[in-house]
């Protein structure tokens, strides 16, 4: 396969300076705002609608971002209100201000239904039986006491990078139409980065807003988490890709939730199959020589030094990938002495 370089094309070279706009297609306006993480922004898009904007997605629920926002409201976007609200996925850096802007201007708010009611769990915070089956679903996986008091304290973030939700919301469902910005726009939806990401194909000027599901130079973060602890994402994962390369028209312009906008959206979709097709591979290798934990084979696939905060990411991408080598039957699980469970080679 040629080096995205070759099959790619980035229409701007460059984004937009964060709490800037800049028009990616008529109407379509491309937003950027940062974030406090190694992935250090997120994409935002605004849709001329009359009087005021539809926005896809919010950007994360922190002062930094309000900020941001403040600014654009008085400035580039010229006063006028948010009057619609379209969110993809339940993650804080797109979800995280729906509630403030609902405070400040009511727009109706368009979700999938799953994506909608796990941000409203999440938002209600852990009990202590929630934790106790986290701390469970941790120490199977190998995890240190210490990393996984780490990977708990680390759930909290979540209240403290959102606003909340509206407390009614319209139902995005895959095949139906919505008009956004003057124009017909397809939902779609995908699994596997989170439950139901929504996804707007526009097929008359050839633009698909793909949220965090294909994402140009990088892979969107595949998870198990410990309320699903044998669920397969990576399969969802993969099947929407595939769902994607029929529905969407090849020659689209790609407007991801970060990154640059692109061409290549059949070039990208193939490279991300066999990025994840070369992980199971790696896993596989390493697995025929004695079986190894989750956390014994996260050094095989992030080769880095890792803070809490990827390895949370990089553990339940681990597990998510091992969930659907068992599925396949390429792997076999065993349990050791101290309930770690380990993997080995079929």
């Amino acid at each position: 396969m040629k080096d995205d370089a070759e099959l790619i094309r980035h229409p701007f070279s460059e984004p937009p300076d964060n709490g800037t706009v800049r028009e990616v297609a008529p109407g379509v306006l491309w937003l950027r705002l940062p974030l406090p993480y190694a992935l250090d922004h997120v994409n935002l898009y605004l849709f001329e609608e009359g009087d005021g904007w539809a926005l896809f997605d919010t950007g994360l629920g922190d002062d930094v971002s309000r900020d941001c926002w403040d600014r654009l409201l008085r400035g580039p976007l010229g006063g006028k209100p948010i009057v619609r609200l379209v969110i993809s996925h339940f993650h804080p850096d797109h979800v995280g201000l729906a509630g403030w802007l609902h405070e400040r201007f009511a727009p109706p708010l368009h979700m999938t239904q799953s994506e909608y009611f796990y941000a409203k769990l999440l938002q209600q915070g852990r009990d202590p039986q929630t934790l106790e089956a986290q701390d469970a679903f941790y120490q199977s996986g190998g995890l240190s006491p210490d990393e996984i008091q780490q990977m708990l304290k680390r759930g909290l973030s979540y209240l403290n990078r959102t606003t909340g939700l509206a407390p009614s919301f319209e139902r995005m469902i895959p095949g139906q139409t919505m008009r956004l910005g003057g124009r017909d726009w397809r939902i779609l939806t995908g699994g596997g980065h989170s439950p139901e990401q929504a996804m707007l194909y526009c097929a008359a000027d050839r633009l698909f807003l793909a949220a965090d599901q294909v994402i140009a130079r990088i892979s969107p973060n595949v998870s198990v988490s410990a309320m699903q602890p044998k669920a397969d994402p990576l399969g969802l994962y993969l099947s929407s890709l595939a769902a994607i390369r029929e529905e969407v028209a090849a020659d689209s312009l790609v407007l991801s939730g970060h990154r640059l906008p692109f061409y290549g959206l059949d070039h990208r979709t193939r490279a991300l199959e066999a990025h994840h097709a070369d992980r199971c591979a790696q896993i596989a290798e390493a697995c025929r020589a004695k079986p190894l934990s989750c956390k014994e084979l996260v050094p095989v696939l992030f080769r880095r030094a890792l803070d809490s905060h990827q390895l949370s990411f990089a553990f339940g991408e681990a597990l998510a990938h091992l969930n659907h080598m068992v599925g396949r039957g390429e792997l076999r699980t065993e349990t050791r002495a101290d309930g770690v469970l380990a993997y080995h080679s079929a």
